[in-house]
């Protein structure tokens, strides 16, 4: 699934593309895509549409219109958002929607597991923000997200540690794999309660998320399964990761093997040693 790093490289991308540009004209392939509107209704809503900016909220990709209203898309788990410099050769696999610009620009959205959403925002600011309140935390890597906001919300949780970092309600942005390499960057334990948690560790955690996110999108994202950035390349985060996804294989700090449990229904990746279950404590 496209996280933070890997839906703010498409932002970057596209809003150095298509800020500027009409919306001439879209066309929804997949009605699924607009519910619980209807196509003609989305489409009615955004063609002849200037698009003054490329915003992202979490892991939401918003385009804002001149009047407020804003068009959200929603990757979720295969979505792929294509601009290409015309129209493509052939329609892409799995084509669920797509954007022509008043440049001559094309824009292709297409999902293999047809999850991904495209719908639009409220244009008044407490609306909007209304909109966001309980689906949306704050942004980890705004500066006005200190260490201090991130272990106000980290006390007060007594579930694993993991999961309240992936809850989108907490911190917008955060899914499986960065979470598993911010806890090994910390060398927390994904079960260790959060309210457990010292004022040390809480900084560590706080620090290695704000990290292993910058780096991840220096490095464009990771192409692991299907996500492929606003151009249609692959990322090179997968080449940074130190423990998703290497299961059996060494820690890179200390050698032990790595090995890989289920928290919070998803498959996480530790290192027993680097990363113990009780603190004062080697091993799991």
């Amino acid at each position: 699934m496209p996280e933070l790093p890997e839906v703010e490289t498409i932002r970057a991308q596209l809003a150095e593309r298509i800020t500027g540009r009409t919306i001439r004209e879209m066309e929804v392939v997949d009605a699924k895509l607009a519910e619980p509107a209807t196509p003609e209704a989305l489409v009615a809503a955004v063609r002849g549409r200037r698009i003054d900016a490329v915003t992202r909220r979490g892991k939401y990709l918003i385009w804002e219109f001149p009047d407020g209203d804003a068009l959200a898309l929603h990757l979720r788990m295969t979505g792929r958002l294509h601009w290409r410099p015309g129209p493509p050769e052939e329609p892409p696999p799995f084509l669920r929607a797509s954007f022509d610009l008043d440049d001559g620009a094309t824009m292709t959205f297409s999902d293999l597991r047809r999850f991904g959403r495209a719908w639009m925002l409220p244009a008044d600011p407490a609306d909007r923000e209304d909109y966001w309140r309980g689906r949306v935390g704050p942004e980890p890597l705004a500066r006005s997200y200190s260490g201090r906001d991130f272990a106000q919300a980290v006390a007060r949780r007594s579930g694993p540690v993991k999961a309240v970092i992936l809850n989108q309600a907490v911190i917008a942005g955060v899914g499986n794999m960065y979470a598993d390499e911010a806890l090994f960057q910390a060398r927390i334990h994904p079960e260790r309660p959060a309210s457990s948690l010292s004022d040390d560790e809480t900084k560590l955690l706080h620090r290695a998320i704000r990290d292993r996110l910058r780096v991840a999108i220096a490095h464009g994202g990771a192409s692991i399964d299907d996500y492929r950035d606003g151009l249609g390349n692959k990322g090179q985060m997968q080449e940074q990761l130190r423990v998703h996804l290497h299961e059996g294989e060494p820690c890179p700090r200390c050698r032990t093997t790595i090995v890989k449990t289920r928290v919070a229904q998803r498959g996480t990746y530790t290192c027993p040693s680097c990363q113990p279950r009780h603190p004062g404590r080697s091993g799991s």
